[in-house]
Parts: C-alpha cells; structure tokens; sequence
C-alpha cells in the first residue's frame, strides 16, 4: 500500500508510524484509519520489527481528534459501524506482541487521546494537551476512549472530562496515570526510542506475554460494544447534528436535547 495520510519506517528494528495530515492536525479520516490497519499488518509480520513508536506529523499535534467534516458523509444509521472500525484498528495497536509507544507531541483529543490510550505507554511532550470532548458535538468516545480512560485514571477522574469534555496538559495527565512520562518536544523522540530499547533488550516472549496477560484485565470487551452502540444511537440524535455543525461553524451549539 502507498500511504498517503501516515508515514511508515523502520530503523534498527523500530518501526516510526507517524499520522502525517499536519494541515488537518493529523485528523483521523477513513483513509487514516485503513492506512494505519495496513501498516499494523506489516508489524506484526516483519520479525525485524521489534518496537513501535506512534506520533503525529508537527509540532502542534499528535492527534487533534476526528475528521468531523467527514461525518456528514456517514449516513446517520452507520455510526456505530463508524466507532468499532476505529476499536478494531485501535485493538490491533493494544494486542500487537510487541511493545508500541505513543510519542504524543501535541494535541491528544478525541479520537487522538483515544488512539494514544490503545498504544501500550504514552510519553508526551510538555506542549501535549489531552482531552474527550466528544460531548462537545453530542456524542460520546467511539473509538474506546469510555473504557480506557476509566482504566487509566479511574471512573471518577474518567466521568469528570468526559462529561466536561475538558482539556488537560501534560503534567496533570503525568499525575492522573494517563502518560508515563512528560518531556520537552525537542527530546521526545530521542526519550521514547530510548525507554523502547529497554523494552526491547528484554525477552521478546515475556514482553509479549505481558502485555497479553495485562491487557486480559479487561478484555471481556462488553464495554466496548456498549460503547459502539451508544455511540450509534448519539450519532442519530439531533444533538450530534446540532453540535457537529456549530462545531464547523464555529459557533456555540444550542443543544436541543433529542
């Protein structure tokens, strides 16, 4: 496959997959999300791959969330077929043997705090900012973000930015658990291939044994298709239409409750 929306390379067995629509601030689209399933296939079939870093193209964002432009073409019956496209790709990234490592370099929001959470660490950079404004538009996470968040920081913390849809910097998201690690921008890179080699010198079978063992905590996956459901039926309702448009007009929305 030519990718035309990630950037795909491997150096001494680390593979660098990097979301690269800087003029979008590295949206995920359909195109995103098919490019990105490939490029997971080639990881798990390459032995010389080792390790995976995951960051965004720039300096402003990793992920700034959803194309939300792109869900006026989804009629509004296919959205919960729209959310578990994004888990199942997402759960390629949680299940894959080898250690993956998002090197979240600015924004982390929706669907980009989402696809942070799916890797197995997260170091940021001091600039990252983290966030599930879903609320915002009238919807809910799709991608996983309702069951991985609540995992990470705790069901408390997890309802509080949900249903605020409130943005967090870097530190706080060091002191919630959400990220292992914060850092500059300039040595994000150079922190995250250094704490995957660690991970890399160890036995390969142990590592993925463990993350296998770790991710079975809560691998009964029913939130997950509770989740795709309920985001389904929010993205029928006249609150996700009302509150994707203000979005793209940038306007406040006037929800009206249905």
């Amino acid at each position: 496959m030519d990718y035309t929306t990630i950037l795909f390379e491997v150096t001494d067995g680390i593979c660098t997959i990097t979301i690269n629509r800087p003029d979008k601030l590295n949206a995920l689209n359909k195109t995103v999300f098919d490019e990105l399933d490939n490029a997971m296939d080639r990881v798990y079939a390459d032995d010389s791959i080792k390790g995976v870093i995951i960051t965004g193209q720039g300096t402003k964002a990793f992920v700034a969330g959803a194309d939300i432009s792109e869900f006026l073409s989804v009629p509004e019956e296919k959205g919960a077929q729209l959310a578990d496209r994004g888990q199942q790709v997402f759960f390629k990234i949680e299940d894959c043997p080898k250690p993956v490592i998002a090197a979240v370099n600015g924004f982390a929001l929706g669907g980009g705090c989402e696809l942070a959470m799916a890797c197995h660490l997260r170091i940021a950079s001091n600039n990252a900012r983290f966030g599930q404004p879903e609320v915002n538009l009238g919807l809910i996470p799709g991608y996983g973000g309702t069951q991985r968040l609540t995992a990470l920081i705790g069901k408390g913390k997890a309802m509080e930015l949900m249903l605020t849809g409130a943005m967090i910097g870097a530190d706080q998201a060091l002191n919630l658990g959400l990220v292992n690690e914060v850092t500059t921008p300039e040595e994000l890179i150079e922190k995250t291939t250094s704490m995957l080699k660690v991970i890399m010198s160890k036995s390969p079978v142990a590592v993925a044994k463990a993350i296998k063992a770790v991710n079975a905590f809560n691998h009964t996956r029913g939130g997950f298709a509770e989740e795709t459901r309920l985001f389904g039926e929010a993205f029928r309702s006249e609150d996700m239409k009302e509150g994707t448009a203000a979005f793209l007009e940038k306007r406040a929305a006037n929800f009206p409750g249905k």
